[in-house]
């Protein structure tokens, strides 16, 4: 017990978050208002394409951490007027930001003081 609460500070620790890969398929004149909300999501975009299937369509693959995809299916669907769809799979853990891992931090020792 000792040897963990000293050692872990010296080890500099971070919190990890979930990351997956969002592939969204929406109609062409939506494209500003997708990538505009991506990035409210902390999402980091790494392309985008024609449809091969849908004319019309395009494909958006972005990086979103998993913390920001809670209400997605609602907001896609009103942004694309229910015509966009998306996959999202986990891809790996990344480094949480700073505010992020700090929220988380405060948020635990609240819970830790509540309960004694």
């Amino acid at each position: 017990g000792i040897a963990f609460r000293e050692g872990l500070p010296k080890a500099n620790p971070v919190i990890l978050e979930p990351i997956g890969t969002l592939k969204v398929l929406i109609p062409d004149t939506m494209m500003g208002d997708v990538i505009g909300d991506l990035n409210k999501r902390r999402g980091k975009v790494l392309g985008m394409e024609a449809s091969e299937t849908k004319k019309g369509y395009q494909v958006v693959e972005a990086e979103v951490p998993q913390a920001e995809m809670g209400n997605y299916t609602i907001q896609l669907r009103a942004m694309s007027q229910g015509r966009g769809s998306f996959v999202y799979r986990f891809d790996r853990y990344a480094e949480a930001p700073a505010n992020i891992a700090q929220k988380i931090i405060e948020t635990a020792k609240a819970e830790k003081e509540a309960e004694e």
